[in-house]
Order: C-alpha cells, then structure tokens, then sequence
C-alpha cells in the first residue's frame, strides 16, 4: 500500500499533542503544523485514541478543561490527516516483532511501521522512535527540512 504523497509524513502523537499545550510547542512542532498547510500527515488507527486519552488525561490534573479538548480535537478534524487502518495479523506480527528489535512499545512501532510503509518520514519528538527509526530507514524530518518541504 503507497499513500506517498510529495509532501506527507507520518504525525506522531507527541508532535500534535503539542499544538494542545502552549508550554510544549517548539520551533519543531509549529514547522510540523505549518507544513499541513501545503502537505498531508497519515496516522496510524491508535492516533486519535492517544490524543483523545492525554487529552482526558489533561482535564483530570486541571491542565485542561472540557471545552478546550472539544476546541483542540475539533481544531484536530480540520486538518489534513488521515488514519490509516493496520490490519490485525499485521499488528500482532510485523509490529510486534518491530517493537520488539527496536526495543520500542508496540503502540511506537505502529508509528514507525507506518512511515516504513508509506515511504514516508517520521515527524516525532520521542527520542527513542527517532532513533529506531533512523535505524530503520525511515526518515526523521528536521526543524528546517520539514518547514522547507512545507
């Protein structure tokens, strides 16, 4: 399956997440944001449960309130990313073994399992994914190379 697009990438939810806090927004994750603006991000079926969880998760320690998850994931919809599905034995086999050799949690891998297939890059702020993934292959846009590619 090639959903290559010249401008897309794989979303990770470490990066989208930090569009939610104000405090966790770097020079990275706003060139990853203003790169949808002329590009596509694909995800990974396990996205939006990440999101939508921190994002829960959030409200219970009062960092964020009901209305602004509401304003986040509906902020979230406009964008240009679209979920992936992963079929099953495709999950419980090829993710798990790449969890596996690059000592990552499963819900990681799909992440780079995703680009791997897609041929596309990683846009990612967990150190540990950027690294297995650059093990792998898969390409880990930089700051610039991603505002570039915008």
């Amino acid at each position: 399956m090639k959903a290559k697009r010249e401008r897309g990438f794989v979303l990770d939810a470490s990066v989208a997440l930090a569009w939610a806090f104000e405090d966790e927004t770097s020079a990275y994750t706003e060139a990853v944001l203003d790169a949808l603006t002329t590009g596509q991000a694909f995800v990974p079926t396990i996205w939006p449960l990440e999101i939508s969880n921190a994002l829960v998760v959030a409200e219970r320690r009062g960092r964020f309130r009901a209305a602004d998850t509401v304003r986040f994931l509906t902020l979230l919809k406009a964008l240009p990313i679209q979920t992936v599905a992963e079929a099953r034995d495709r999950l419980w086999g090829e993710v798990v073994c790449l969890a596996r050799e690059q000592d990552l949690s499963v819900y990681d891998a799909t992440y780079l399992d995703l680009a791997m297939r897609l041929e596309l890059p990683l846009a990612t702020q967990d150190e540990r994914l950027a690294q297995a993934a650059q093990r792998c292959g898969a390409s880990v846009p930089a700051m610039r190379a991603v505002a570039e590619n915008a």
